[in-house]
């Protein structure tokens, strides 16, 4: 069963930093673009950031540019976000998802499985 799990969310104060891992089981993540994408309470989920199936290609949102780094371990089967510098605006469920792909997209109906998310709190 193909399935994605995310971890390493949690509570930090504003400035503060958290790395997010997007675990994969089976299947293989070599074949696939990777996608972290975020949804805050009220709000569409939106594009975070992506890396290609090769790590090659990286996009990242406006809003998170320069903060935060997307990598890939395809030895792991992992895929990673470094957050730094975190905003209270970063409050939001995180989730990965994967796209049988070449190319990045930031578009939510592009990937076909996604983990269950992990909440990202970022407050004082």
């Amino acid at each position: 069963q193909l399935q994605l799990v995310e971890s390493g969310g949690g509570l930090v104060q504003p400035g503060g930093s958290l790395r997010l891992s997007c675990a994969a089981s089976g299947f293989t993540l070599n074949y696939y673009t990777i996608g972290w994408f975020r949804q805050a309470p009220g709000k569409e989920r939106e594009g975070v950031s992506c890396i290609s199936r090769s790590g090659g290609s990286t996009n990242y949102a406006d809003s998170v540019k320069g903060r935060f780094t997307i990598s890939r371990d395809n030895a792991k089967n992992t895929v990673y976000l470094e957050m730094n510098s975190l905003k209270p605006e970063d409050t939001a469920v995180y989730y990965c998802a994967a796209r049988r792909a070449y190319f990045c997209s930031p578009y939510v109906p592009h990937y076909s499985y996604w983990g269950q998310g992990t909440q990202v709190t970022v407050s004082s």
